[in-house]
């Protein structure tokens, strides 16, 4: 029979389980270092892509009338603002023209001649005047020809533009093809280092159950397993990843019922220890769960629920007699062959002397 391992304190396992966590949570970080490390190769480019279907004189073309219109709107902006300048002086002069021929008028009819100056002002008033009207229409003759301008050009921009466009397209469905083939490529690459690696955390796992280092395995699975979804989820259609993941959870099912049935129909030594410990502790038979009815239990009725609430006054009735399941026919308290005492039939050790007793 195998020596029971010890526990260890409740503060020892937390601490254990602990860093195992934080074991799996650094083992995550490092993946997906590693994974980034991989995203980073680089991918088809778009540009030389465009190369190939797009006439570069259209390009050129494009990029030349598009400078234009800018510089078309530029100088419209700057003859809007010299027209306002023109009209600003245009107003001031119509003021001064205004107040010159009221002054005139005051004087005709005091029969008072206008000076020189004042005559030689409103001359020089109505001239400017007349200029800045001049200059005035100018800028609006040349503001309608550089909007004409603009306008032609922007038509043409827009033809250019729309030929562009129809090259664009089998541009785009080329990058698009070769992109997600790179995206294809990089999954995997990703899942080529992930797969290996959660198929041997996943045999440590299966193959260390019992081992003192199980905890490690654990985190190791844990992590990849966590990483070897999100790359899938990031790279496979929701469509197809919604199989992936529902094989993947029935595969797992249908590991663990497997590993049930057969833990149950093939039981192993500990954990046949462990269950018939727990039902020697309920006073019911390992076997089939019978009440085992001895001693001051005779006559009382239990279940794994009440039974620490059933108590018996008496010593305990293992210690009294030998007793063989009235049900199942299973042997549960007999005579310790070195102490001639009563004993547990399904456990290792004599309660009395610790004599050791071998288990099938």
């Amino acid at each position: 029979m195998k020596t029971a391992r010890s526990k260890g304190t409740w503060g020892t396992r937390f601490l254990i389980r602990l860093l195992a966590v934080a074991m799996g949570v650094l083992i995550f970080w490092l993946l997906g270092f590693l994974m980034r490390d991989i995203k980073s190769i680089g991918g088809p480019d778009y540009d030389e892509i465009e190369k190939k279907y797009v006439d570069q004189t259209l390009v050129d073309r494009q990029q030349g009338v598009q400078g234009r219109i800018d510089e078309l709107g530029r100088e419209f902006s700057s003859k809007r603002q010299q027209q306002q300048l023109v009209g600003e002086s245009s107003q001031n002069l119509q003021r001064t023209i205004g107040q010159l021929l009221e002054l005139k008028r005051l004087s005709i009819e005091k029969n008072v001649s206008l000076t020189e100056a004042e005559e030689r002002d409103l001359s020089l008033s109505l001239t400017q005047f007349l200029e800045s009207q001049k200059a005035n229409q100018e800028l609006n003759a040349t503001m309608a020809d550089l909007t004409r301008q603009k306008l032609q050009s922007e038509e043409e921009l827009l033809r250019i533009e729309q030929r562009i466009a129809d090259s664009r397209e089998p541009a785009e469905e080329e990058y698009n093809r070769l992109e997600e083939l790179h995206r294809l490529r990089l999954a995997a690459y990703q899942l080529a280092v992930l797969v290996p690696l959660l198929l041997a955390a996943t045999y440590l796992v299966i193959r260390n159950r019992a081992s003192i280092y199980f905890m490690l395995f654990l985190a190791l699975g844990g992590a990849t397993l966590f990483k070897v979804s999100l790359v899938v989820h990031e790279y496979f259609p929701s469509r197809y990843f919604k199989y992936i993941l529902i094989l993947a959870l029935l595969a797992v099912v249908v590991r663990c019922l497997v590993y049930l049935i057969r833990l149950v129909a093939f039981p192993r030594i500990d954990w046949l220890v462990k269950q018939y410990r727990e039902a020697y502790e309920r006073f019911l038979c390992p076997v089939c769960e019978y009440p085992i009815r001895i001693g001051p239990r005779r006559f009382l009725y239990w279940t794994r629920r009440t039974v620490h609430k059933v108590l018996p006054r008496g010593d305990s009735p293992s210690e009294a007699e030998q007793y063989t399941c009235p049900s199942c026919g299973t042997r549960l308290f007999e005579e310790c062959p070195e102490c001639r005492k009563v004993r547990h039939s399904l456990l290792g050790h004599c309660m009395h002397c610790g004599a050791e007793k071998p288990l099938a």
